[in-house]
C-alpha cells in the first residue's frame, strides 16, 4: 500500500489556481478539499494500480496501447462462491413462481431476504474466515447479471449491502475488532445494510455535509439528517457520514430496532426502487460508540465514501445487462406476434434494427462489466474504468427502456403489469445513482487531465505566480520570456505529440471486422492527447467552467475505450450472435464519433443480426424469463 499524499503547498496551490480561475474562496476551499480526498483514495492503492497507470490512461497518454489490460481472461469454470450463488438463484426462481416475493407493502419479504442470507448471498464479498463466500468481484458481477434476470430489485440490494453499504467500508477501513463485530453478521443478512450519506442539502457536493457527531464519553452524538438512504429501516446497519472535528468521518451505526426520540424515519413516495425501502434519516442526539468510529491510513469519511464507489458503479451496468436481457427477451415474442398490414412486425426493418440494437447494448454492458472487475480483482482502483462502465450501462438501459422496447410494445406499455409501465422508473434510475452521469463524465475529464496539468501546466502557473502576472498572455514578448523555461518544456512535448505520435501496433488477429474496430480506435487514441490538451492550452484556468467542453471531450474518450472493450470481448466470444452484437455496438459507436451517416451495408447487418436473434441463436438469453402479453388478440 503507498503512503504518498498531496503536500500542503500543492494543496495551496491548487486552491490559488482555482481563485484564479474566478472561484470564490469558498468554492475554492470546498472543490479542494475533493481533490485532497481523490488525492487520498488514489493513494491506498500501490503507484503501478492508480489511475496515472490504468489502463485508460495509458492508452490516451503514452506511445502504446496496453491490449493486455483491455482483455481480461476467462473466469475459471468453477469456484467455491458458486454453490452459495445458486442456491440463492433457486431461491429466486422458486419464489417467483410462487408468487412469493413480495409482502403486503409492495416490499421484498423478509422470509426471502432471511433465505438469501441462508443460502450465503449477502455474504458474496466478504472473506470466509468472516462467514462470507469470498467471491472475486468479477465472478460476482456476472452473477448479479443473471440475477437481475430473474428479479432486478434482488441483484440492486446485493450491489447495495456489498458495495456501497456497510460491508465495503468494514473490510477495507474495519480494524480487526470492527470487522469481527460486524462483518459475521453482514455475512449471513443478520445485518442488512446502507450508507447514509446524502442529505438534504448535500448531493454531489459533499463537502456541504451538516450532520455532526460529538465525542461524549464512549460515545459520539449525532445531529443532523440523512436523505434518499435505501436499505434503511430500523434494525439495519448503516455507514453514517457525519461531520466530525470539522471533516467528515464515517460511523458505523446499528440502527435500534424501531424509532426511537433520537431516532426518527422521515417517508416520502419515491417511484424508483419501490420494492426496497428508501427513507431520510433524522438523527437528534443519537449516540454511536466511539469504537465504531472508521480510520482509514489516510485521508477522512469522504476517502471511504469514495472507496465503495467503484464496485457500485460496476455493479450497477451489471444489472443493466440483466435488466435489457429481460427487456429483449420480452420485445422478441411481441415482435413475432404483432402484425401491421398481414406480416409480423419482427420481418420490418425497423423492428430489426432496434432488437441488434438492443443486443450490441447487451454486448457492451457484458465486455465493460468483465474488464472493469477483473481489473478490480487485479488491485486497480478503476477510477476511470468504472465510471466509464456505469455512464454506458445506465445510459444504455434508458435507451433500451424508452427507444426500444417502449416504442416497440406500443400503448401496451403503459398497461398496468407490463414490464415497462411497472418499471419504468427503475430503468431510468441508474443514471442518478452512483452519480448522474454527465457529472461523472465531468470527473473523468478531471482524473484523465491531471497528470498531463501537473507535469505541464501547474509549472506554467506557478511561474506566473512567481512573476505576478495577472493576466497571462502567450502571444506578449515578456510574458513568453519570464515562462521560457515551462514553456519550452510543453512545446517539446507537443512538438514530440506531432511527429511521433502512437507506437506502431498490429491488431490482435480475429474477426476482422472487430480488428478493424480495434485499429480505429487506436486512431482515436493516437488523437486524443492533442485534443485534450489543446483545450487546456485554449480554456486555462477557466476550463472547469466550460463543463459543455469538458463533457464532448470526455465522452469522445469513453466512445473510444467502448469501442476497444468491446471488440476485444467480440474477438473472444464463440457463437456469431454475440461477435454480430459487438460489431454492432462499435459501428454505431463509429459513426457516433465520426458523424458518418449509415450505409446500406449497415442496415443489411441489422437485418441478419436481428434474424439470427429471433431464430434464438443468443445464447445470453437463455434462461431469461417471458412475460406473458397482455391484451392479446386472435390474429387472422
Amino acid at each position: 500500500m503507498s503512503t504518498a499524499t498531496p503536500t500542503d503547498r500543492d494543496q495551496s496551490f491548487a486552491e490559488t489556481a482555482l481563485r484564479m480561475g474566478g472561484k470564490t474562496d469558498e468554492e475554492a476551499r470546498r472543490l479542494g478539499a475533493v481533490d485532497k480526498a481523490d488525492e487520498q483514495v488514489e493513494a491506498l492503492f500501490e503507484q503501478r494500480y492508480q489511475t496515472s497507470h490504468s489502463p485508460v490512461h495509458q492508452a490516451v497518454w503514452d506511445r502504446r496501447v496496453p491490449f493486455e489490460l483491455f482483455a481480461p481472461p476467462a473466469l475459471p469454470d468453477f469456484a467455491s462462491c458458486d454453490a452459495s450463488m445458486n442456491r440463492a438463484y433457486d431461491v429466486v426462481v422458486r419464489r417467483k413462481a410462487a408468487g412469493q416475493m413480495l409482502d403486503d407493502n409492495g416490499k421484498l419479504q423478509p422470509s426471502l431476504l432471511a433465505e438469501l442470507g441462508d443460502a450465503g448471498y449477502w455474504g458474496l464479498l466478504i472473506d470466509p474466515k468472516f462467514g462470507g463466500q469470498g467471491a472475486p468481484f468479477a465472478r460476482f458481477t456476472r452473477f448479479l447479471t443473471k440475477m437481475a434476470t430473474q428479479d432486478a430489485m434482488v441483484a440492486g440490494m446485493a450491489s447495495i449491502h456489498g458495495c456501497i453499504g456497510a460491508v465495503d467500508p468494514v473490510r477495507t477501513f474495519g480494524t480487526p475488532d470492527q470487522k469481527q463485530r460486524f462483518l459475521p453478521k453482514l455475512a449471513n443478512g443478520q445485518a442488512l445494510s446502507g450508507f447514509a450519506l446524502t442529505e438534504p442539502c448535500a448531493g454531489s457536493d459533499l463537502t456541504a455535509l451538516r450532520t455532526t457527531a460529538v465525542l461524549d464519553g464512549d460515545d459520539y452524538v449525532v445531529n443532523g439528517e440523512k436523505l434518499f438512504i435505501t436499505n434503511v429501516i430500523p434494525g439495519r446497519t448503516i455507514g453514517l457520514v457525519v461531520q466530525l472535528d470539522g471533516k467528515p468521518a464515517v460511523l458505523i451505526a446499528d440502527l435500534p430496532p424501531g424509532e426511537t426520540e433520537n431516532l426518527q424515519l422521515k417517508t416520502y413516495g419515491i417511484y424508483a426502487l419501490r420494492q426496497a425501502y428508501n427513507n431520510g434519516l433524522v438523527f437528534k442526539n443519537f449516540r454511536v460508540p466511539r469504537a465504531n468510529l472508521l480510520t482509514p491510513p489516510l485521508g477522512d469519511g469522504l476517502t471511504i465514501a469514495y472507496h465503495g464507489l467503484n464496485l457500485g458503479r460496476l455493479s450497477l451496468c451489471a444489472g443493466a445487462a440483466g435488466s435489457m436481457r429481460v427487456m429483449l427477451a420480452n420485445l422478441l415474442p411481441w415482435a413475432e406476434f404483432r402484425r401491421t398490414y398481414g406480416q409480423p412486425i419482427a420481418t420490418r426493418e425497423l423492428i430489426k434494427r432496434r432488437i441488434a440494437r438492443l443486443a450490441g447494448l447487451i454486448a457492451g454492458s457484458d465486455a465493460l462489466v468483465a474488464w472493469g472487475s477483473w481489473l478490480i480483482d487485479q488491485g486497480y482502483r478503476g477510477e476511470l474504468e468504472c465510471i466509464i462502465a456505469k455512464i454506458f450501462g445506465s445510459e444504455a438501459m434508458k435507451e433500451s427502456a424508452i427507444e426500444l422496447f417502449m416504442k416497440t410494445h406500443g400503448g401496451r406499455s403503459f398497461l398496468k403489469g407490463h414490464l415497462f409501465g411497472d418499471n419504468v422508473y427503475d430503468f431510468l434510475a441508474p443514471c442518478i445513482y452512483e452519480g448522474e452521469g454527465e457529472i461523472l463524465g465531468l470527473a473523468f475529464f478531471k482524473s484523465l487531465v491531471k497528470e498531463h496539468g501537473k507535469a505541464f501546466f501547474e509549472p506554467i502557473g506557478k511561474a506566473i505566480q512567481r512573476e505576478q502576472i495577472k493576466a497571462f498572455n502567450p502571444m506578449r514578448p515578456g510574458h513568453l520570456w519570464a515562462l521560457r523555461k515551462e514553456m519550452g518544456t510543453y512545446a517539446k512535448w507537443r512538438f514530440n505529440q506531432m511527429v511521433r505520435g502512437k507506437e506502431s501496433q498490429s491488431t490482435p488477429s480475429g474477426d476482422p471486422r472487430l480488428a478493424d474496430h480495434v485499429g480505429f480506435a487506436l486512431d482515436q487514441f493516437e488523437k486524443a492527447p492533442v485534443d485534450l490538451s489543446r483545450a487546456m492550452v485554449k480554456h486555462q484556468l477557466k476550463l472547469a467552467d466550460r463543463q459543455c467542453r469538458m463533457a464532448e471531450l470526455s465522452q469522445r474518450v469513453q466512445d473510444t475505450v467502448t469501442i476497444l472493450v468491446t471488440a476485444l470481448w467480440g474477438q473472444r466470444q464463440k457463437d456469431e450472435t454475440s461477435i454480430g452484437a459487438a460489431d454492432m455496438l462499435c459501428q454505431d459507436l463509429r459513426r457516433k464519433l465520426t458523424g458518418q451517416r449509415p450505409t446500406d451495408k449497415y442496415f443489411r447487418d441489422t437485418g441478419k443480426l436481428a434474424d439470427l436473434i429471433l431464430a434464438g441463436g443468443f445464447e445470453t438469453l437463455a434462461g431469461v424469463p417471458r412475460q406473458e402479453m397482455m391484451m392479446k388478440y386472435e390474429n387472422k
